[in-house]
């Protein structure tokens, strides 16, 4: 029986892994379908994580946590989890994609979450060259610059208020012509003079060549506007990767939120004695590097905590 099960290999999943192991727990497995280093790795370019004084690569970055965090013991599996569930004696049962099953004393959850995609043309092809779902990632290779903000949310309006102490000017762009986000937020936005809103509008295409985006084409009231912009910022909801809490009944393992984000307390303890959760699946992350590190460090001294609180009662 494992010590611990690892579900997810980004920043949050490998940290666990290493303070895991490195503070004791003998028998611990992180499961990753493909290789570690989560969605950072996609990154052209990070600037903001501590330690670094030259930008690099999200690919960079990630580069030698593996590494790192398997030197205490941390084993790597490239299977893809289908299911965790508890048993009767408040151990877990990891179910895996190809049949078959492994047991856990503990397990923290990482499997992070994904931003949803607005759907317009180009929007595939310039990400990480112009289209971003991270403001305080990307926002400042904009300054003084103008840049497109496309949403009408909480995030969205939130987004465009972080921007607008950057770039020269922001345009929000909502296919409504009323916001979902909270009144105060929204009284801020309309507010502030370097916000524009075009709203009841599409985006049709984003645009732009080897170096990156040039501009985005929307449309509103039947006619097409060419902003020349070199940022286009997307904030149209995400898509929490919470399946593997899934049961065969449809409810959850553990407690989520209305988004799907699993409810944490300040260690990282679902409601679920034994199981953790940490990085962007759990509610109000802050979706940075440097966070979901942070919150895989805390899950895995709170699982070290749990394991050996079994092991004095066995």
């Amino acid at each position: 029986m494992l010590d611990l099960a690892i579900i997810g290999g980004g920043p949050a999943g490998l940290t666990a892994g290493l303070y895991a192991t490195r503070g004791g727990l003998k028998n611990v497995v992180m499961y990753e379908k493909g290789l570690p280093g989560g969605a950072i790795t996609q990154s052209s370019e990070v600037e903001n994580y501590p330690g670094y004084c030259e930008p690099v690569s999200g690919m960079e970055l990630m580069e030698c946590w593996p590494k790192q965090a398997m030197r205490f013991g941390l084993k790597h599996h490239m299977n893809e989890v289908k299911r965790v569930s508890q048993n009767s004696d408040k151990t877990f049962t990891i179910e895996l994609l190809d049949g078959n099953k492994e047991l856990a004393k503990s397990v923290i959850v990482a499997t992070g979450s994904t931003p949803k995609k607005a759907g317009f043309e180009g929007e595939e092809e310039f990400f990480g060259r112009g289209v971003s779902t991270c403001a305080t990632c990307d926002g400042f290779f904009y300054k003084d610059k103008e840049v497109a903000v496309i949403g009408g949310g909480d995030t969205a309006l939130e987004e465009a208020l972080y921007l607008a102490n950057i770039a020269s000017k922001v345009y929000l762009i909502h296919r409504r012509d009323t916001f979902r986000a909270a009144p105060s937020t929204i009284e801020r936005v309309l507010k502030n003079p370097k916000i524009e809103l075009i709203l009841n509008a599409r985006v049709k295409k984003v645009y732009g060549d080897e170096t990156g985006v040039k501009g985005i084409i929307i449309e509103q009231d039947g006619k097409e506007i060419d902003l020349k912009v070199p940022g286009v910022f997307v904030f149209v909801g995400m898509n929490v990767n919470n399946q593997v809490l899934k049961q065969e009944d449809g409810t959850f393992l553990c407690s989520v939120n209305k988004y799907g984000e699993v409810i944490v307390d300040l260690k990282m303890r679902t409601d679920v004695k034994g199981l953790f959760a940490a990085g962007d699946i759990r509610m109000e992350a802050a979706k940075q590097v440097v966070c979901a590190a942070g919150d895989g460090a805390v899950a895995a001294i709170s699982a070290i905590e749990y394991v050996d609180k079994l092991e004095e009662i066995v």
